[in-house]
């Protein structure tokens, strides 16, 4: 009966109870084979569908305590402290140049040569002058005593012991003169050597063998390398949380990381009325090798440290955006929320809201909502509900394609071989 119920339509075509017994067995061959898919292999039964691996796989992270920092960033260029002028102190002929553009000087290193014989005459013959000067004053100095001595003892006149005073008085104001003249062409004679006051590097040269110079002309142009620094301008609200002091981390687009350590020297009192922007000067206190003079640098600016804080990557954050429309300004609103999923007995993920506090490029501070312990979903969550039970997978296994995927293929591609041999 229960062949025919299933196969009604046969009870249809054979209608006698002969035609049915002689074709029972033939049925009952056609049910063992259609039934074998849902009954037992190899002597076992096959996995029921309740058995079914239903959890996520997902990648987790366990929070730490850290130290994170907010930062300000602007970019700026490397330049010398202090640009010094050089500039001839004498007149005359430039007969030798010892350096060029670009080249690291010493202090009172030699830059070039001005033409001397002249400043040397003057030399010669401010020292005879002087010698004859020194000469004339002794004699007056020996007269004025000596006539000194016989006032004292009214032996002579008062208009004689003011002659002999007059005259040693004149003679030594003309030996100090000559004294002057002297050191004044010794000095000019010396500064026919045009000398480098700073140890810096030439960063213009305006002068050839054999132009003139003359004083207040710019010979040369040199950079202090005693110290450098970067100016950056930063937005009203970023230049109001800059102190002088604070620490900056310097990077270049030539190397990997912080090239550069410096701190904030001097801000400007005022922001720009035009640009809206505030000047912060930063001065190096350490440099690499990528660091040169002219170099465009990114200057981040610690405004904040945060010590010993739940810190986590940016990508396991949820964000939840809800929008509100204000009747009266009938403006938008964007207000929006943060959560993350919490892994509980390394099976149940739990939803859990989060609020955010410093952030500092990839990581972020979570103010409240974590205590810094937890085990949080950093792969996976957007796939995630509330209770969802989950499975801790390496980055590699997620990448992985699973392995029923894989052998069902690979049976599929069997048992395609196995039927295209059949037809041929």
């Amino acid at each position: 009966m229960l062949l025919i119920s299933k196969n009604n339509h046969l009870s249809q075509l054979f209608t006698s109870p002969k035609q049915l017994l002689l074709l029972l067995p033939a049925l009952l061959i056609l049910q063992a084979c259609g039934s074998g898919d849902n009954g037992p292999r190899n002597g076992r039964m096959g996995p029921p569908g309740n058995n079914r691996d239903n959890r996520t796989s997902v990648e987790t992270y366990e929070v730490e305590q850290k130290t994170i920092r907010k930062q300000v960033k602007s970019y700026g260029n490397v330049s010398a402290q202090d640009i010094v002028t050089i500039s001839p102190q004498v007149n005359n002929r430039v007969t030798d140049i010892y350096v060029d553009l670009g080249d690291t000087v010493q202090q009172d290193q030699i830059l070039a040569k001005i033409h001397d014989d002249t400043y040397r005459q003057q030399v010669r013959q401010n020292r005879s002058q002087l010698e004859q000067r020194k000469s004339v004053m002794l004699r007056d100095s020996i007269e004025f005593f000596r006539q000194k001595k016989l006032y004292e003892q009214d032996l002579i006149s008062d208009a004689e012991f003011e002659t002999a005073q007059s005259n040693y008085q004149s003679s030594k104001a003309q030996f100090q003169s000559a004294q002057s003249a002297l050191e004044q062409s010794l000095e000019n004679l010396n500064n026919t050597e045009v000398k480098s006051p700073v140890y810096g590097v030439v960063l213009s040269r305006n002068v050839a063998e054999g132009d003139v110079a003359s004083s207040g002309q710019t010979m040369f142009e040199l950079a202090n390398l005693t110290g450098l620094e970067t100016r950056v301008h930063l937005p009203m609200h970023e230049w109001e949380q800059v102190n002088i002091g604070q620490e900056v981390q310097l990077s270049s687009s030539n190397g990997p990381g912080y090239s550069a350590m410096g701190r904030v020297s001097r801000k400007s009192p005022r922001v720009d009325p035009t640009t809206g922007l505030g000047e912060v000067v930063i001065s190096l206190t350490s440099r690499g090798p990528t660091i040169h003079q002219g170099a465009l640098v990114e200057a981040a600016i610690t405004v904040e440290t945060r010590e010993q804080v739940p810190v986590i990557p940016r990508g396991a954050l949820i964000e939840n955006v809800e929008t509100f429309i204000e009747p009266e300004s009938n403006s938008i609103e964007l207000r929006r929320t943060y959560s993350v999923f919490v892994v509980e007995g390394d099976s149940v993920a739990k939803k859990r809201s989060v609020e955010l506090g410093i952030d500092q490029g990839s990581q972020v501070e979570i103010s409240n909502g974590l205590t810094g312990s937890e085990e949080i979903v950093i792969t996976g969550q957007n796939n995630l509900t509330d209770g969802r039970k989950v499975k801790v997978v390496s980055p590699e296994q997620l990448e992985e394609p699973p392995s029923s995927l894989t052998s069902d293929s690979t049976l599929s591609k069997n048992r395609t071989s196995g039927s295209r041999s059949k037809r041929q």
